[in-house]
């Protein structure tokens, strides 16, 4: 079988048994990998209403038809499960080496049942795969593991996919860390790899993914090494971080827990200031010569951060800069530091801090509720202590690793306001007053407010419409604060593209055209294969996870924005404009109907889930 390696591991960590489960070709036609197996797997093996932080959850790691062939952008996996945080579909796309690593070690996926009785991890190579004993590795950091469990299994490459000790004492953000440097962030995917006592996941593999057009992929992959500088110049020069001080221009940046659009710091947070102060060099992804990762090193007298994990990306820049108020560039790379040492979603971590600082600067907080802590906003090193309270589950920090939800609900006094989150999950860093087609992203998205499955406004402002729209039936152009049909339609037919990616192993850094990517899932599977086949596997993933969700107790109420949407800038208005929360719940309907979805509950119809073969899940 061409694109895969035709097994996938089935771990039960309860009854310490390994089985090889190998699908046949239509298996992985039908969900094709990464998001597609995730969705599969938890509708059909995670009994309904099941604690996401118990036993019968279900972790999965997952790559797709891409990862691991060495072409640019194929470093991309995913790991998922019912999520902690939110209560619904959980999953976490990451890139780095541990994919690759995975699939070359000769498994397409791992999924993890049950709950181990003491610590163990587990040692994937060649085709072959092991449980040991993880209890002397039970509180290390993640640079710490790595190193034991590398000399353990004698591979200094060897790849690791782990926790810290966030994911081990159960915060609900708590991420799986690649590389020490590359972040499965979002869901909280490291509190269930730790209810499992599941420390890490090491692999180690040198066996090409067997493809079908070995000429045909190499072709791809000389085009892409020999073009990318042309195309993605400024990502590998400045990384992420180099938009953030165009959106504070913009209006667009969150400043301050969303309150404002631009942050008066930015100059002094932003890509260039990185490349001029901390920056050191340049990381990467497999197979991916655009190395747009931040490795930064800190070391004056208030921090010292080392570069073996990174450097922060736009999100982290973000969520713990503007939004905290904090100019201090150093500060930002200290919390990013303690993030991927710890094991937290920098984006949650840095909305859980921005949420303490509104209440404290509202009197909600008192300083004997934060430790002594200044949580006014601006204050880096309160940030700074505060994300380690996160990561060590104590004082104030202890309440906030239940999620700001949960926070403000036992704060109370109307801090349900400040907590500007989707379905549990805080918002990532792009300001959706600034694209209402975003808006109705986040609101319907199935793991709660997210960007990697998203619709980007500005694509659909320019007259005429670009070719690439076109070619998918969208026509009219709508300016990007507008939520009409046409942007609902927009929406609807894009992001099963966002999706995709998702699902094949497909960085959206890396500037393959869809053509492009049809002709590498064809080189690669040997499938006659076209767009629409591959949209439609999207659409399928997508319907699957809304059926999950709405087992779980998700409805339609849930697809909504936080109230602060609906409100102004604080600071004067700059490109931006409110959602309406009635214009937003008619969009909602015509994306459910577009879907093939009932435009009143958004269950999915019989006849969608017949149209997509998959009516077994309606029997579920």
């Amino acid at each position: 079988m061409n694109g895969y390696t035709g097994k996938i591991l089935k771990v039960d960590l309860t009854h310490k048994t390994l089985a090889i489960e190998e699908p046949d070709e239509l298996f992985y036609r039908r969900y094709v990998g990464g998001a597609g197996w995730v969705a599969y797997y938890l509708l059909k093996d995670v009994p309904a209403g099941a604690d996401p932080l118990g036993p019968e959850n279900v972790l999965i790691f997952a790559g797709g038809p891409m990862t691991g062939v060495p072409v640019a952008g194929a470093g991309r996996s995913v790991v998922g499960a019912k999520s902690p945080l939110t209560g619904g579909y959980g999953e976490a796309d990451v890139g780095g080496f541990f994919g690759a690593e995975m699939r070359r070690a000769g498994f397409d996926a791992v999924v993890v049942y049950g709950k181990a009785e003491t610590p163990v991890y587990l040692w994937l190579h060649e085709g072959e795969a092991e449980l040991r004993p993880a209890g002397h590795l039970w509180g290390m950091t993640t640079a710490d593991c790595q190193e034991t469990v590398r000399a353990e299994v004698g591979e200094k490459m060897a790849r690791l996919a782990l926790i810290g000790p966030a994911g081990e004492k159960l915060v609900r953000y708590a991420c799986v860390i690649n590389d020490l440097k590359h972040a499965a962030g979002r869901t909280g995917m490291g509190a269930v790899m730790g209810s499992k006592n599941l420390k890490c996941v090491v692999a180690r593999g040198k066996t090409p993914v067997p493809v079908a057009d070995d000429a045909g992929v190499k072709a791809l992959s000389a085009y892409m090494r020999d073009n990318w500088k042309e195309m993605a110049w400024n990502m590998h020069l400045m990384g992420t971080p180099g938009g953030l001080t165009g959106l504070s221009a913009r209006g667009a940046l969150p400043t301050r827990n969303f309150q404002d659009g631009q942050f008066e710091g930015a100059d002094k947070i932003g890509g260039e200031a990185m490349n001029e102060t901390v920056l050191i060099e340049r990381g990467g992804c497999f197979a991916c010569p655009i190395r747009c990762k931040r490795v930064v090193k800190v070391d004056d007298h208030d921090y010292q951060v080392s570069p073996i994990y990174g450097g922060p990306e736009y999100e982290t820049l973000g969520a713990f800069g503007s939004n905290c108020g904090v100019d201090d560039l150093r500060a930002v790379c200290k919390a990013n530091e303690i993030c991927n040492a710890y094991g937290l979603d920098t984006i949650s971590t840095g909305m859980a801090v921005s949420f303490a600082m509104e209440c404290f600067e509202n009197g909600l907080l008192a300083p004997e509720d934060t430790g002594g802590l200044d949580l006014h906003f601006g204050n880096g090193a309160a940030m700074v202590a505060l994300t380690q309270q996160i990561a060590d589950r104590i004082g104030l920090g202890d309440l906030l690793a239940e999620g700001t939800d949960h926070a403000a609900a036992q704060i109370g006094n109307g801090a349900e306001m400040f907590a500007i989150n989707v379905k549990g999950q805080p918002y990532p860093m792009h300001e959706c007053r600034t694209r209402h087609g975003q808006a109705l992203g986040y609101a319907v998205s199935p793991t709660g407010a997210d960007h990697m499955h998203n619709f980007w406004d500005e694509g659909l402002a320019r007259e005429p419409v670009g070719e690439g729209m076109r070619a998918l039936g969208i026509y009219t152009a709508v300016p990007t604060t507008e939520l009409n049909a046409a942007k609902v339609h927009a929406y609807t037919v894009t992001v099963n593209g966002q999706w995709l990616s998702n699902m094949i192993g497909h960085c959206m850094f890396v500037p393959w055209s869809r053509e492009q990517l049809v002709e590498l899932i064809r080189t690669i599977t040997g499938w006659k294969t076209n767009l629409w086949e591959l949209l439609k596997s999207a659409e399928r993933s997508v319907t699957m996870m809304r059926v999950f969700n709405m087992r779980e107790g998700i409805t339609r109420a849930d697809d909504v924005l936080p109230k602060r949407m609906a409100t102004h800038h604080v600071r004067g208005t700059l490109n931006e404009m409110p959602v309406k929360p009635e214009v937003l719940d008619e969009a909602v309907g015509l994306f459910y109907g577009m879907m093939g979805w009932d435009t009143e509950t958004g269950a999915p119809t019989r006849a969608k889930l017949a149209e997509l073969d998959i009516a077994w899940v309606g029997a579920g």
